[in-house]
C-alpha cells in the first residue's frame, strides 16, 4: 500500500513546528482517550504507567520499536480533553510534542505538533509520526496496522523537500 504524507513544516521564533492532522467521526473526549488512557495508548504506540498530571513524570514505553524502549515524559500542560503538552525526554534528547483536539459537529480534529529545534532528523521523525498517526487511527476505527516500512523510507523524500 502505498502512503501519502501530510505534514507541514512552519517556521517559529525557536525552530520550526511539524504539523500534522487526523480528523475522527467522535466526540472530541472519546479521541482524548486514546493517547490519555494507558490501555488505549497501548493500543497505538505502547504502554505508560505512573501519575499523568500537569508538572509530573510519567514512563512510556515505545511498544512498536525495535528493544521497545520506555522513555520519561514530561507532563507539561494538560486541558481535557482540549490540549496536551509533552516533552519526551530520551537518548536522542527532549521532544517537545502539542496534541491538540478540536470538535466540530460530531468530528474531532487532532492537530500534532513537534517542535524542532533544528531540521536534521525530520525526515525520519515526519514518517515516524506519520505511522504512529495511522496507528493511532487503525486502533480506533479496527482496519489493519500499518506496516513501518510503508512510511520509512518512502516518506522521506518528501520530508526533506519540506525541510528544503
Amino acid at each position: 500500500m502505498t502512503r501519502t504524507p501530510a505534514g507541514r513544516l512552519f517556521r517559529t521564533d525557536t525552530g520550526h513546528d511539524l504539523v500534522l492532522t487526523r480528523t475522527f467521526r467522535a466526540p472530541a473526549a472519546d479521541v482524548w482517550a486514546s493517547p490519555t488512557e494507558p490501555e488505549r495508548t497501548a493500543r497505538w504506540f505502547g504502554p505508560w504507567e505512573g501519575d499523568a498530571a500537569p508538572g509530573r513524570t510519567i514512563r512510556l514505553q515505545m511498544a512498536y520499536e525495535e528493544q521497545q524502549p520506555w522513555s520519561d515524559v514530561r507532563i507539561d500542560a494538560c486541558d481535557a480533553p482540549r490540549l496536551l503538552a509533552v516533552s519526551i525526554i530520551d537518548s536522542y534528547g527532549t521532544w517537545q510534542l502539542e496534541l491538540t483536539l478540536t470538535e466540530t459537529d460530531g468530528s474531532t480534529e487532532l492537530r500534532f505538533v513537534q517542535h524542532l529545534t533544528n531540521l536534521e532528523m525530520v525526515a525520519e521523525i515526519g514518517a515516524g509520526w506519520e505511522y504512529y498517526l495511522d496507528m493511532l487511527v487503525a486502533s480506533r476505527d479496527g482496519s489493519p496496522r500499518p506496516e513501518f516500512d510503508e512510511y520509512h523510507p518512502a516518506m522521506q523524500p518528501y520530508y526533506q523537500a519540506l525541510a528544503g
